[in-house]
């Protein structure tokens, strides 16, 4: 439809034209996500006519039509000049029920909220508005600034407020755009947080969207395996919920009370433990767990296995294990995952995992029993396998560094920063990214302490021990000895030309030999090899 066409009827005064035009003009462009440049012009004047509209006294469906016109010309982030001005923001907050009016004045959005709609075509005027608010945020950093100076959030902070009435449209869409303005405003986050509590607010969503019942201090009842599984429309709020606390949570989460810190990681047990209706759905929510509980002190993890075992898996020192199982079992599907962004969707959990088992003996314990059960067939190479061991261990050597470094501090922390266990389960070949970087080459340990338990070895692996190459990490079929058939003077040729191979590459830059100072640090061989006690000049030895 032509666009000049249009302008020239928005003029008019006949609510009924109006809308059946916006309605043809969203039938034929409602999956349209690039636009004419050469008509961009025409399409900013658009915005400018349809917020003229909605300035006026239409009819709900009037309104709903105009808004999904919006929303549509919102996509082209190079037309929301007329939008991203108070007036607008300020019609299209009136127009979600972030009403503006009585506390801030014409120039500001109240806390007023009326979460009651007359009929259905009133809410879906709130939700239309709510989505242009968010594709007008998202797309224009002036609009961003807008939403600051009117306080947007005042709205939304008495809409979550609301939120056992909600109607699951508007409540999801508010979520999200409370997300966006936490996400790409950090100034609004401790707005957000310290004046208006929303860490609490959302909080108190959760608990009603996941139907939470508390039996203890930070003890959720256990879901009813013959319960149905959470409703798609619940999941999708609570995922909104959980992306807006992350950003809350992102800077500084210690500074929340820490009872509230506590009740948040109990919901997040309690999520972790649900299943929604598709398995797709159920990673993805436990995904999101994942990252929040990264955001919260590790000190309230203890929340996560400080809960009676009813039923559930083997206890280590009287805690319940089965919320760390469902984070190793996440963990394992992320790794299985073909084609995935490891660092996305890997580090999060490896890191979690990494600060619980280094922080929480019980938590250390249990996933070192599933991840490194003490060695029996050590003829095989430690990457090599299908066990979670071996798919760990060849992350070690991952392209990805930050991959290789979080997989191999996981597996480094599970055996106490020790050089030694570290190496009887990888091999050194596999580890030596991780000692180098730790300056750890000589052996010895990290700086964390950890408690005297020691888990003893198998009478296999110490049968094997003494077989077993420390560079590959098993035992190796003895190869044939290539020099065995050579005289000296062949033996002689061969080291000579070894020597002279090493020495080119060497004046060349090619290579640097390299040595291990006593502190377990890389330096340039020749620094290794001086005598310490050389230049002593003090000794008053003969």
């Amino acid at each position: 439809m032509d666009l000049s066409t249009i302008l020239s009827q928005l003029e008019s005064n006949n609510e009924q034209e109006i809308e059946e035009l916006l309605r043809q003009y969203n039938r034929e462009n409602t999956l349209i996500f690039t636009f004419d440049p050469e008509e961009e012009a025409l399409r900013s004047k658009l915005c400018q006519s349809v917020l003229s509209v909605l300035g006026r006294q239409v009819q709900p469906s009037c309104q709903k039509t105009c808004l999904e016109s919006l929303r549509i010309l919102s996509r082209d982030k190079r037309v929301l000049g007329p939008v991203a001005t108070r007036e607008g923001m300020l019609t299209l907050g009136g127009l979600a029920r972030l009403c503006a009016g009585e506390e801030g004045g014409d120039n500001q959005i109240s806390s007023q909220e009326d979460s009651s709609f007359s009929s259905e075509e009133e809410e879906r005027v709130v939700v239309e508005a709510l989505k242009c608010l968010s594709n007008v945020i998202l797309n224009s950093p002036a609009a961003q600034q807008v939403s600051v100076d009117v306080q947007l959030v005042n709205g939304l902070c008495a809409r979550l407020r609301t939120a056992r009435t909600w109607n699951h449209e508007v409540g999801l869409f508010t979520l999200r755009l409370l997300f966006l303005l936490s996400a790409l405003r950090p100034d609004v986050r401790g707005v957000l947080r310290i004046e208006k509590h929303a860490v609490k607010l959302l909080t108190e969503v959760l608990e009603h969207t996941l139907d939470v019942h508390w039996v203890g201090l930070y003890e959720a009842a256990p879901p009813d395996p013959q319960a149905l599984p959470i409703s798609a429309e619940d999941n999708q709020r609570a995922m909104e919920a959980l992306k807006a606390l992350f950003n809350l949570t992102l800077c500084d989460a210690g500074e929340e009370d820490d009872h509230q810190l506590r009740l948040i990681t109990a919901i997040l047990r309690h999520l972790l433990m649900l299943r929604t209706e598709t398995e797709e759905k159920t990673e993805e929510a436990h995904s999101h767990a994942v990252n929040l509980l990264n955001n919260l002190p590790v000190s309230c993890l203890d929340v996560l296995i400080d809960v009676p075992v009813q039923g559930g898996l083997e206890k280590y020192g009287g805690k319940n294990m089965d919320a760390v199982q469902m984070l190793l079992d996440f963990m394992e599907k992320r790794i299985d995952k073909q084609g995935s962004n490891y660092k996305e969707g890997l580090t999060p959990v490896l890191s979690l995992m990494t600060e619980g088992s280094r922080h929480h003996r019980e938590i250390r314990r249990y996933i070192k029993a599933q991840v490194l059960p003490p060695l029996k067939d050590v003829k095989i190479r430690p990457e090599i396998g299908t066990t979670v061991r071996n798919k760990l261990v060849r992350l070690m050597t991952h392209v990805d560094m930050g991959v290789k470094q979080m997989a191999a501090e996981f597996l480094f922390v599970l055996c106490k920063e020790s050089v030694d266990n570290l190496l009887k389960y990888t091999g050194y070949g596999n580890a030596a990214g991780l000692l180098v970087a730790r300056g750890l080459l000589g052996g010895g340990r990290g700086e964390t302490q950890y408690s005297e338990d020691e888990d003893s070895d198998t009478e296999e692996y110490k049968s094997a021990k003494p077989f077993i190459n420390p560079i590959t990490g098993h035992v190796e079929e003895p190869m044939p000895n290539p020099i065995e058939e050579m005289t000296e003077e062949q033996k002689e040729y061969e080291a000579q030309k070894l020597v002279n191979m090493f020495d080119k590459l060497s004046r060349q830059n090619l290579i640097r030999p390299m040595g291990v100072r006593p502190d377990g640090t890389l330096a340039p061989l020749e620094e290794t090899l001086c005598d310490p006690s050389e230049g002593n000049s003090g000794s008053d030895s003969d």
